[in-house]
């Protein structure tokens, strides 16, 4: 296993460790020191046999860079980060689902490996395997190794020194079990996010609104734009790319198209955040908390305004 990666991200340059939470950004001389020492068989530079002993507390002097650092290619394509729904299907019947089908198909081994590939060529360092639940899937366990023999970090069990993120869902069945949920996240992970705002299927359907909690849903924080489709991506089972899970119109076939295709992801994603449709002209929207593809979700579905919308609360402008 290697003990460090090296990875273009955007127009920077950084070296992380897998299973730690520090990392480190490095010039682009940096970067191509590590390059060549590892294409001359050199052992790993001083500078980062210090800041590796500083940073993860590890020694890596005297070892032989191409076995110790894998040292990511430069790409054309400026991603970093992207979600892998590698699977529908799912053995739980959970009633917040935000998929409107869950049919357990996808892509064969084979071309799940191709995608891997095109994954580390598009230059993603971060993958999150999604679902679905994603551990059924027959492929998982292979295409998780593929993923990190390629230098993709993936969240893990927190006994086996990878960092892991917990998601917790809060809904009318559950919100009496909040802090018991929140002291077994302490536990077993490094750290945890709240989810109240039960959002419509994708394609705006409204049943999961109806798990809302009263009481629990958080408005405080103001949309102020994101990255989708420019710095991170999202793969469905078949292998098409969109902006994120939630945005999923005019969809890039990764496996026609090749790595080609995500360059017209950023125009996509642009065109589907313009505030149009219901939201078109809305004198709230400079203090919207709600991005544009999940508020046509919840117009779609027809949804209550208090479910999403700051009009909903009473919070007009005159």
């Amino acid at each position: 296993m290697y003990q460090a990666i090296a990875s273009p991200q955007g127009d920077k340059f950084i070296v992380a460790r897998p299973g730690a939470r520090k990392g480190m950004h490095i010039p682009h001389i940096m970067y191509k020191e590590l390059s060549d020492a590892v294409a001359d068989r050199q052992t790993v530079p001083g500078w980062l046999v210090d800041a590796a002993r500083q940073a993860w507390g590890i020694d890596l002097a005297g070892c032989p860079t191409e076995r110790t650092v894998l040292v990511r290619p430069l790409t054309s394509l400026n991603y970093s980060r992207a979600t892998w729904e590698i699977n529908k299907g799912c053995n739980f019947n959970c009633e917040h689902r935000y998929l409107a089908e869950r049919k357990f198909e996808g892509l064969s081994r084979e071309e799940k490996d191709r995608l891997l590939f095109m994954l580390r060529d598009a230059g993603v360092l971060w993958l999150q395997f999604t679902g679905g639940e994603p551990t059924i899937d027959r492929d998982f366990a292979h295409s998780y190794r593929t993923a990190y023999g390629l230098g993709m970090l993936i969240k893990a069990a927190k006994e086996a020194g990878v960092p892991l993120e917990l998601a917790l869902i809060v809904t009318k069945h559950n919100a009496h079990e909040v802090e018991a949920m929140r002291d077994l996240a302490e536990e077993y992970a490094y750290t945890y996010t709240e989810y109240a705002n039960i959002s419509p299927t994708y394609d705006g359907k409204p049943e999961p609104l109806a798990a809302q909690a009263p009481g629990f849903l958080d408005k405080s924080t103001v949309f102020k734009g994101c990255p989708a489709g420019h710095a991170f991506f999202h793969v469905d089972p078949h292998g098409f790319a969109t902006m994120c899970k939630v945005g999923r119109e005019n969809p890039v076939n990764l496996m026609a198209e090749g790595l080609d295709g995500l360059l017209r992801l950023p125009a996509i994603a642009d065109a589907e955040m313009l505030r149009s449709g219901g939201c078109s002209g809305c004198r709230l929207s400079a203090t919207c908390r709600v991005c544009r593809p999940l508020a046509k979700a919840y117009q779609e579905a027809k949804a209550p305004l208090n479910t999403y919308c700051q009009h909903g609360n009473g919070d007009h402008i005159t």
